[in-house]
């Protein structure tokens, strides 16, 4: 795995999932799609799809645990800070030998730079909420957000998939 690589891919990613808008139906269309890869892969994951602070929709599949969506919430708390994939801010920090303590005022309880949160930008907007998953390796976590987003929006991300 090149460390730089990934970044910029999450980037494009990041790029090309914007939507037009962003509402209830476009969160049931996220989360059904989440729904449908965790039952078909018998993922034990939670799903947190929120608006800013306004919880959109949020359930848990067989196999997951409480703490699967306090980790959503640490991962959410990424995204809403740095509007970045809480996955490409956990691998910037790494590549440059940092932590969140590094950047200060970061409590390790409330964030988490691990893979799972991906920001909900919309055209000319910007970023205005989150798909987290949780309950997976990160890089997976991420992944299943990417697709499930890719999916509804009707968007090839093949090219920039993370290997």
């Amino acid at each position: 795995m090149d460390v730089a690589e990934d970044i910029r891919r999450i980037a494009l990613q990041e790029e090309r999932l914007q939507f037009d808008r962003f509402g209830l139906s476009e969160a049931w269309a996220v989360g059904l799609a989440l729904k449908a890869v965790g039952e078909a892969g018998r993922l034990p994951i939670v799903v947190d799809i929120r608006l800013a602070t306004m919880k959109l929709l949020a359930f848990a599949l067989p196999g997951s645990a409480p703490d699967n969506f306090d980790w959503a919430r640490r991962k959410r708390n990424v995204v809403l800070r740095f509007h970045r994939s809480s996955y490409a801010i956990g691998l910037k920090l790494a590549l440059e030998g940092r932590t969140f303590a590094d950047l200060g005022a970061l409590p390790e309880r409330d964030y988490a730079a691990h893979g799972g949160a991906v920001p909900i930008f919309v055209a000319g907007t910007g970023c205005v909420g989150s798909v987290t998953v949780s309950g997976l390796p990160q890089r997976d976590d991420h992944r299943a957000v990417v697709e499930a987003m890719a999916k509804v929006l009707g968007r090839d991300l093949s090219d920039i998939a993370l290997d």
